[in-house]
């Protein structure tokens, strides 16, 4: 697996697990929250991924674009549906997103070779 996927993975779970272990009920809703609305529903759990990918660029949050690019590509999106949402998301975001955007397209580079090893 490629290290900046792995990286991130392990990070995000180890700090998940701490924060969680505080027992802290808002957050817990918050985490459960978010789990549920990525669920299937009247969207499928693509068309919510790539909701999710667009407003991430658009906030600027790497870490949330990462989760939602490898989420998107679990679901099985290919690189041109991601590209295509990415386009949107910097369309409407502007050129500030743009840094962020090179940073999902390697994260996306990542992924495909994580595919390829495995």
């Amino acid at each position: 697996m490629s290290d900046i996927v792995m990286e991130f993975n392990a990070y995000r779970s180890k700090m998940n697990d701490k924060i969680l272990a505080d027992n802290n009920k808002i957050v817990k809703r918050i985490f459960n929250l978010d789990t549920n609305a990525f669920a299937e529903g009247a969207l499928d759990k693509k068309t919510k991924e790539l909701l999710g990918l667009v407003a991430s660029t658009v906030l600027r949050c790497d870490d949330c674009v990462k989760y939602h690019l490898e989420s998107s590509y679990k679901e099985g999106l290919s690189k041109a549906e991601v590209s295509e949402a990415l386009g949107i998301a910097t369309l409407i975001g502007g050129t500030i997103v743009i840094p962020h955007l090179r940073r999902a397209h390697e994260y996306w580079e990542a992924l495909e070779q994580h595919q390829s090893e495995g």
